[in-house]
């Protein structure tokens, strides 16, 4: 019998429009139909329903692992490289450590990393640490946990603070040179300077026209505690007739009235972003200063600061920044969901935090694949939800071992059935995943949804008098009778059909004693793909059925050894690259007919929590 289930299982294959495992010979007649319908309703192609067919055969073929370096072999980042071809490329990833990361930040790290190793350089971990009043322990340790998850080792983690004794000499090196001079303005009144809402002429105030030997008094003065916040700042003296407003005689410097979490007390200025950034690029001997568009403007300011200092001069050059719709990525907002009780916390897995995306279950290598995919050029990217997920889903069809998993599970007594030891494969495509043994007991659980109390002609699965397949065995069987509790069903009993026709349709099921565990699907957090259009408000948007719990679903015991050799998938240069290397998130799998699944961080000895990473198929609801 063995050998029959071997050979049964090899058999079966996915049908992804109705999610049911099913014959190779009734999903070519479902595939040879719907291409048959896809034909008719394209009434101006002239291709025939074999064509159709053939195509969505191919469609159908293994999916092949994306190459994440296409990204930097041709294409945009290639002509970055071209546009400075040095043989040493050094570049860095500069967060500001006042949020967790979301997956906008991975693009920015697949692309500084990804650039500086393809072309065997290296690149820098760089905390922008210049904003005492928003900055975290917790922030730094949770960005040096995702640049590591996603498989980059930073040649040097830096922070901006390192260097704050030589900025400030720096900035005294602008004032002598002329190019800086403390400024008393309020916000109004620099605005007014810059043309104001009517856009009307710029002029700089009287402070600009003060003497090197004054600005620099009063720089010091600055810091040293003589002024309070926004009293006195330092601008750079820029050109205030430029079009460019990122030449309108930027801040350098401002007094804050907080402690450093590096520095503690020591200084009472701190530079700015336009100051910090560039000149700690020249430190750090940036060859390529890649960033987003937002940053297009800012470019002429970087060049200007560099050059008027007499530095290295690094190359900014900027890409398009990745925005996901049908979710929010604002610190501000998504802080509301979890003061609010929207969601768990800031790794809740509904949302697109790096932290909660690696909580969903989603592998690192399926970030980098879906980073390539999108591509990197000018251009900002807009993506919708499905077309993440779906790259997921084609990396896990082809990477993660299959099991078998009732939600609403239903007692099936099998009356002529036998316990018995069965050798069930991992995968049916892949060999080399290995197999694992679950037995075979008399009275086995479906699921509730699998099971109707009366028949139609368009239903397949099990009914009264009607036969269905069960996942790995060899026989059919047929329903013959059902017990009830009220309004529902307690128990099924049936028996093999082994003279019957081959089955249209295979549902999963689970031995009787198999582990009880908490399912959670999760679906979208919001009901439109723009959440901040919604009326009122985006809390107003919020999908009241973006979570479902399933308490009392069952698994089989092939969980355990999934467990035992987990990452799913071992991915080659990321921190889930050997045996044991990954978190809970790390142990994935299919539960065949349902979904993929992870391990949740809320998993103890005495219960397992799963989470849904991604549906089967893209449509849930088909």
């Amino acid at each position: 019998m063995a050998d029959a289930i071997t050979e049964g299982a090899a058999k079966l294959q996915l049908d992804e429009e109705t999610g049911e495992m099913v014959s190779k010979g009734e999903l070519k007649k479902r595939l040879a139909k719907r291409a048959k319908k896809v034909a008719q309703a394209k009434a101006k192609s002239t291709a025939p329903v074999k064509e159709v067919a053939a195509q969505m055969r191919v469609e159908k073929k293994e999916e092949v692992a994306v190459d994440v370096n296409a990204i930097f072999k041709e294409g945009f980042l290639d002509k970055v490289y071209k546009e400075r071809p040095v043989k040493d490329v050094v570049t860095r990833f500069p967060p500001e450590p006042n949020g967790f990361l979301h997956i906008g930040h991975a693009k920015a790290i697949a692309v500084n990393f990804g650039f500086a190793k393809y072309h065997n350089g290296v690149c820098y971990l760089r905390f922008d640490d210049t904003n005492p009043e928003a900055e975290e322990e917790v922030y730094f340790t949770a960005i040096k946990e995702m640049v590591k998850w996603l498989g980059f080792t930073p040649y040097k983690i830096t922070y901006s603070s390192d260097n704050f004794a030589k900025l400030y000499e720096l900035a005294e090196e602008l004032i002598r040179r002329g190019k800086a001079y403390v400024c008393h303005c309020s916000d109004v009144e620099i605005k007014r300077q810059r043309g104001g809402e009517e856009r009307g002429p710029r002029y700089r105030c009287d402070h600009a026209s003060r003497t090197v030997d004054v600005n620099l008094a009063e720089f010091r003065a600055m810091r040293d505690g003589k002024y309070k916040p926004k009293e006195a700042f330092l601008r750079m003296k820029q050109n205030i007739e430029d079009g460019n407003p990122q030449m309108w005689d930027l801040a350098a410097y401002r007094i804050l009235d907080a402690e450093h979490h590096r520095t503690g007390s020591t200084w009472k200025i701190y530079p700015t972003y336009d100051f910090t950034h560039c000149i700690c690029d020249s430190f750090e001997g940036i060859s390529h200063s890649l960033c987003t568009t937002e940053f297009i403007q800012s470019r002429v300011s970087y060049e200007w600061l560099n050059s008027s200092l007499g530095i290295y001069e690094p190359m900014q050059r900027e890409y398009g920044r990745l925005n996901i719709q049908g979710t929010v990525l604002s610190k501000r907002k998504i802080a509301r969901l979890v003061k609010e009780n929207y969601v768990r916390g800031w790794n809740d897995p509904r949302l697109y935090t790096l932290i909660a995306i690696r909580r969903r279950g989603v592998p690192p290598g399926a970030i980098l694949e879906f980073v390539n995919e999108i591509g990197v050029t000018t251009a900002e990217t807009n993506i919708q939800l499905s077309r993440f997920d779906q790259t997921v889903r084609r990396y896990l069809e082809r990477t993660v071992p299959r099991l078998m998993m009732v939600l609403d599970p239903v007692a099936l007594t099998i009356e002529d059935g036998e316990e018995m030891e069965l050798e069930i494969p991992f995968s049916p495509k892949n060999a080399a995943m290995g197999s694992h043994k679950i037995k075979l007991t008399k009275t086995v659980y479906i699921d509730r949804s699998d099971f109707r109390e009366v028949d139609s002609a368009d239903y397949f699965r099990l009914a009264p008098g009607k036969s269905v397949g069960l996942l790995q065995l060899p026989y059919p069987i047929k329903a013959t009778s059902f017990s009830k509790d009220g309004e529902k069903v307690t128990e099924i009993r049936a028996v093999y059909d082994k003279a019957g026709k081959k089955p249209k349709t295979y549902i999963q099921w689970v031995p009787s004693g198999s582990r009880v565990v908490e399912v959670r699907i999760h679906n979208s957090l919001f009901k439109s793909e723009k959440p901040d259009d919604a009326e009122g408000g985006f809390l107003n948007d919020i999908n009241p059925e973006s979570e479902q719990i399933w308490k009392n679903a069952m698994i089989e015991s092939g969980l355990d050894e999934v467990r035992k050799r987990a990452p799913w998938p071992e991915a080659v240069n990321t921190s889930e690259s050997e045996l044991g290397s990954g978190g809970i998130e790390s142990v994935r799998f299919q539960a065949m007919r349902i979904a993929y699944f992870t391990l949740d961080s809320d998993t103890t000895d005495d219960k397992v929590v799963l989470n849904r990473i991604v549906s089967l198929k893209e449509d849930a609801g088909k």
